[in-house]
């Protein structure tokens, strides 16, 4: 992640993420964002060379965020198995109700699409990245299977999307969702009986 998506204070991205929740993402132009930022759209066109530039290094960095939330959540457990496993519930229940996500969600689920069954994205690619990590520790510390770290990780990433998306669903079931993901994910990284 590049450390000017994960600035604090940037007047260009916080202007976007305030045009994104009034309008939308396809609503959403350069100079809509210029003017809550108080900035000519000549400085923001060349902060971002154009909307879907600035929006991705928004989504990077709003949702690198709630990466960094969840991982420092997560730190202090003992085993591998354990940090994986809380990590990316949380993370999920965070991304889950961030209102960025949730607005892209409301007015243009379209594009997310891409996301579920073409490529992944940057803030993917971070998700897996840092459970690799993890779980070769988890691995090192015998509470995680024996597997490639980056198999691993990236089937729990695509376990965790597959809980975050339909979290927004409404349920007559009692179901709760990270319980289950817990349970899920916990079982699946476990190493075999001896």
């Amino acid at each position: 992640m590049s450390h000017r998506d994960m600035t604090p204070q940037d007047p260009l991205l916080d202007a976007a993420r305030a045009s994104v929740m009034a309008v939308g993402v396809r609503r959403t132009t350069m100079s809509d964002v210029a003017r809550r930022a108080g900035v000519s759209r000549q400085t923001a066109y060349r902060r971002h060379p154009d909307v879907g530039s600035l929006l991705s290094s928004l989504m990077t960095r709003e949702f690198g965020r709630v990466i960094e939330a969840a991982a420092a959540h997560a730190a202090r457990l003992g085993s591998g198995r354990e940090r994986v496993v809380e990590q990316t519930v949380r993370g999920s229940e965070l991304l889950a109700s961030e209102p960025l996500f949730g607005r892209i969600l409301d007015v243009d689920p379209e594009l997310l699409l891409p996301y579920v069954v073409e490529r992944l994205g940057v803030v993917q690619q971070m998700v897996i990245a840092g459970l690799a990590k993890e779980i070769e520790l988890g691995v090192a510390d015998g509470s995680i299977r024996r597997e490639r770290p980056a198999v691993l990780a990236a089937a729990v990433e695509l376990v965790a999307r597959g809980f975050v998306l339909a979290a927004h669903a409404e349920r007559d079931d009692g179901i709760d969702p990270w319980a289950e993901l817990r349970i899920a994910l916990t079982g699946y990284l476990r190493p075999p009986a001896s």
